[in-house]
């Protein structure tokens, strides 16, 4: 009874990875013959999973939506308020969690049923989140579809602005959602040019699945977060930034993130480095440090902090004195 409950765990779990396996290989993954898994699959349904079947050569199985939501011990309000509270995290207001959050996300939303879909939408048009990020605004719909398309091994068609701003049709086979820099990239293997590519989110508009599988292809490295990094640093930037700055170093990483190199100097000194096209970027990392600091390169950038404390300076001498802030 135990190994059977284990396996229906497996058998549940590998469901929501996919949006479709065919029999053979769906046993296979599980080490049973293809009359266990009719067996296991059954005993899914009678707990309520809605697990669709199809017949034939190209036979197979797929979780789907429900009348009502799989027996995960949650009532309506409760799995309306995990899609929202996971919406929320997607976007990026709960640093560290937006990757973890686009693939539960992707599994609640593929299980909820209609009526509850329509709720998790419309308290997402009534509200407006009021966080501090430091990157664009995403719509979880879309992060959505692209987690989904990922997941199911689905080609994935969709307009691209890229940096030059020229609009482009693309046709990909999507191979992973990276969360870096508090931005938002699909890696992913261009059909048309044949070749592996990234694309920002934000620049992404109108994706839309195919409903043509794919068999994964393998990305050199492996790594789809190195294998990022590596096409980002090849980028030509504008501007390469050295600080010397009067804190801790650990205290200016938390701050940079991967967006800048942090050289310790002693214990209350680092010299920071980063690579950028907008000065606006070590400008704002500066305010959040709050700690004395001086500008190595480049000379524009001792322009841009003069001009942004000169302008902070005349908003404060213009309020009238004893007025209250709002």
């Amino acid at each position: 009874m135990a190994n059977t409950s284990a396996r229906m765990l497996r058998l549940l779990s590998l469901l929501q990875t996919h949006r479709y396996w065919a029999g053979p290989e769906l046993a296979g993954r599980l080490e049973v013959s293809e009359r266990t898994l009719r067996r296991d699959v059954d005993r899914l349904r009678e707990l309520g999973y809605p697990v669709d079947a199809s017949r034939g050569v190209a036979g197979g199985y797929q979780l789907q939506a429900g009348a009502a939501v799989p027996p995960l011990l949650l009532d309506d309000d409760e799995a309306v308020a995990i899609a929202v509270g996971l919406r929320t995290a997607a976007a990026g207001a709960v640093a560290g969690f937006e990757e973890t959050s686009v693939r539960a996300l992707a599994k609640v939303i593929q299980l909820l049923p209609p009526r509850l879909r329509r709720r998790v939408d419309a308290l997402r048009v009534a509200t407006a989140p009021g966080g501090f990020g430091g990157g664009p605004t995403l719509d979880a719909d879309v992060l959505t579809t692209i987690a989904l398309a990922c997941r199911g091994e689905e080609r994935l068609r969709f307009d691209y602005t890229a940096r030059e701003a020229e609009t482009t049709a693309r046709h990909v086979e999507p191979h992973r959602l990276v969360s870096l820099g508090r931005r938002w990239y699909l890696v992913a293997w261009d059909l048309d040019r044949g070749d592996w590519r990234s694309f920002r989110v934000d620049r992404l508009s109108e994706p839309a699945m195919t409903g043509a599988r794919f068999r994964p292809r393998e990305l050199p490295g492996g790594d789809p977060v190195a294998w990022l990094r590596s096409r980002i640093a090849a980028i030509p930037t504008r501007h390469e930034v050295s600080l010397l700055l009067e804190a801790p170093a650990e205290r200016v990483r938390a701050v940079v993130g991967y967006w800048g190199n942090v050289e310790p100097l002693d214990d209350r000194r680092c010299r920071l480095r980063m690579s950028v096209d907008d000065l606006s970027w070590p400008v704002m990392v500066l305010g959040v440090v709050g700690a004395p600091f001086t500008v190595e390169s480049p000379p524009a950038l001792d322009d841009r902090v003069r001009a942004t404390g000169e302008l902070l300076l005349g908003a404060t001498d213009r309020r009238p004195r004893g007025a209250d802030p709002q």
